[in-house]
């Protein structure tokens, strides 16, 4: 055990998006803090080699997470099920040796919230998400931050502002994502050869789980109205579907199959060559089209000098600067994105001083070391 204690770390994937890279920088500033850190999550996946090279302890269990497709009478009797399970699970480390902390990432994690609780152990809950409906789901989880959850920390200004409508006694702390941006600031092998991209050719990439949310069909619209102007563009998408979400996957391959793109969109899937794909780009799309909080994959593209064209959603309003960084669009609107797509195809001179702009505004504003201050900071108000 860490000098200092254990710390247990929920999480509800286990996969290497957004959420995830955020914990493991978290885990590890409490490991260099003096903590020892275990996280538990809901399956296998390419979390658990990243884990394991990190050196750090996890454990592999069904946590109960929340779902969309779990709001149904039989869903919710599993969902119940299943934390219980979770519960008990605690309860068994917790007698092994006393936790210190309990630390849910993103609300659909609501098991560690109940025993720390029932424990009397601190918790704390990182809020990722910006949800909406159904309502009676907003109401239930802001009271469970309530109970437990003195400051959750918030990602952005949008989540906060978002939350603190519902909260009646939990304050929300602001902490901006931050990582390491040097894989994306140094130089990285293009994937144009290996992906049969001709060299001049404009790439236009998305990357993004697939969910409701992430407007991956959106995007498509905008590729088939850029294309109609400037044939010589490839779009890229990367990105694999939540478990459940696999019907949106089919109906992009479609998609891509009824609009004639194939010889225009390559869907790529979950990568792990994050950078590569951005030293690939010319220009990046965040198509949202329900609230994300602060994406991680803005803070990416900025940092590999890409001008970014987002939604209005969320935490890319406040990331990127418009005029100056990229282009902020409304939800849906596939003339006034398509319009701004075209605009740095033909305009590739705005496009590098946008990327450029970009990439200084993150190493300056969103830097990994303000990130691990503003951590140990809130670490030293909450433990010993």
């Amino acid at each position: 055990m860490g000098r200092k204690g254990k710390v247990i770390f929920l999480h509800s994937s286990s996969e290497l998006y957004g959420a995830s890279k955020i914990l493991l920088y978290v885990m590890q500033i409490f490991r260099d803090m003096g903590y020892s850190p275990l996280i538990i999550f809901p399956g296998d996946g390419p979390l658990r080699p990243e884990l394991e090279r990190l050196g750090f302890d996890y454990k592999i269990i069904n946590l109960g997470i929340l779902r969309r497709k779990h709001f149904h009478p039989k869903g919710i009797l599993d969902r119940g099920k299943k934390m219980y399970k979770a519960y008990r699970f605690l309860d068994e480390i917790h007698q092994k040796e006393p936790i210190s902390l309990i630390y849910s990432n993103t609300l659909a994690v609501i098991v560690g919230a109940t025993f720390a609780r029932r424990r009397d152990i601190p918790h704390v809950w990182h809020i990722h998400e910006i949800i909406q409906s159904p309502r009676f789901l907003v109401r239930f989880l802001a009271t469970q931050v309530d109970k437990s959850t003195p400051k959750p920390i918030v990602v952005s200004q949008a989540v906060a502002k978002h939350w603190k409508h519902y909260l009646d006694i939990a304050k929300p702390t602001v902490i901006h994502n931050g990582i390491d941006y040097s894989p994306f600031v140094n130089g990285h092998q293009d994937l144009r050869k290996s992906l049969g991209i001709a060299e001049n050719t404009k790439v236009i990439t998305m990357i993004g789980r697939i969910n409701p949310g992430k407007g991956q069909l959106f995007f498509l619209e905008i590729a088939k109205t850029v294309i109609s102007q400037e044939p010589d563009t490839v779009f890229l998408m990367v990105g694999d579907p939540y478990p459940g979400y696999e019907s949106i996957e089919n109906g992009i391959n479609l998609k891509i199959s009824a609009e004639n793109l194939d010889n225009h969109v390559i869907n790529l899937g979950f990568r792990e060559d994050i950078p590569q794909i951005l030293k690939t780009t010319d220009i990046f799309v965040l198509p949202s089209i329900l609230p994300d909080s602060l994406p991680t994959v803005v803070l990416e593209a900025m940092a590999s000098g890409k001008p970014v064209v987002a939604t209005r959603s969320g935490g890319a309003s406040e990331m990127v600067s418009q005029g100056k960084t990229g282009f902020l669009v409304n939800i849906g609107d596939v003339s006034e994105a398509s319009e701004k797509v075209l605009q740095l195809c033909k305009d590739p001179q705005l496009a590098q001083a946008m990327g450029q702009a970009g990439q200084q505004k993150i190493l300056e504003e969103y830097s990994f070391e303000h990130f691990v201050e503003k951590m140990k900071e809130y670490i030293c108000q909450i433990l010993p």
